[in-house]
């Protein structure tokens, strides 16, 4: 079926009813009159093919039908499997979000953004939680901080009713897998986490319960703008 339709987008051979063509090839192009072309696509033993009907004149190739088809059908497909379907994920936060909570959703906002998808991220401020509406952008503007990486932020933290929203790109394509000077950088301070993880536990004891987030959270307004325009450098 969709093999007819195509046949119907191209006149052939005595379709043509035009004075006169262009003929192209790899040696250029020439003007003829349509009857002379038709001779000269007989003693080829191929077809008269309008790929252009609305040039003036008219332009055709010399060119076996059939092939010309499974050409434009191989090319269609081409064209159709490079096109990428964007999604948008959606990542939710709590102003409280605690560590393993933030960790497991900046695993999955990672493999997100390396699929080629975009991330909206979000802070939903329930009842009287909107009171630490300031703590929900501290957060987010680490989150985009974590992902740098991986992709580019379109706009600051943004408060939308009850929910503050932040929007991420992923980055093009050769962007988004980690340079090897980043995965050593990551190892090294992981490394270093692990040294200090007995220091830490000291210091949160000593801490209140829902301060861990925050703490961590050092990034301004200013080091999240450097990310909105690190892609356009």
């Amino acid at each position: 079926m969709k093999n007819d339709k195509m046949k119907n987008q191209y006149r052939v051979n005595e379709q043509i009813r035009v004075r006169e063509v262009r003929i192209v090839g790899d040696d250029g192009s020439t003007v003829v009159p349509t009857r002379q072309a038709l001779e000269m696509a007989h003693d080829q033993g191929v077809d008269l093919v309008e790929i252009s009907p609305n040039a003036n004149p008219p332009v055709c190739r010399l060119i076996d039908y059939s092939k010309f088809l499974y050409q434009q059908k191989k090319r269609q497909k081409e064209m159709k499997a490079k096109q990428v379907k964007v999604e948008v994920k959606e990542i939710r936060f709590g102003p409280q979000t605690d560590e393993h909570d933030y960790q497991f959703k900046l695993k999955h906002a990672k493999e997100f953004l390396e699929d080629g998808n975009k991330v909206r991220a979000y802070v939903f401020f329930r009842g009287r939680s909107i009171l630490f509406k300031e703590q929900g952008e501290v957060l987010l503007l680490r989150f985009a901080n974590d992902l740098e990486d991986y992709g580019k932020v379109e706009g600051m933290p943004s408060l939308e009713g009850k929910k503050m929203f932040l929007y991420l790109a992923p980055k093009k394509a050769g962007m988004a897998k980690k340079s090897q000077q980043a995965r050593d950088r990551e190892a090294a301070e992981a490394g270093t986490k692990d040294a200090q993880r007995p220091q830490q536990r000291e210091v949160d004891s000593e801490t209140p319960a829902n301060g861990g987030l925050l703490a961590n959270a050092k990034i301004s307004a200013d080091a999240l703008k450097r990310l909105t325009e690190s892609d356009e450098e």
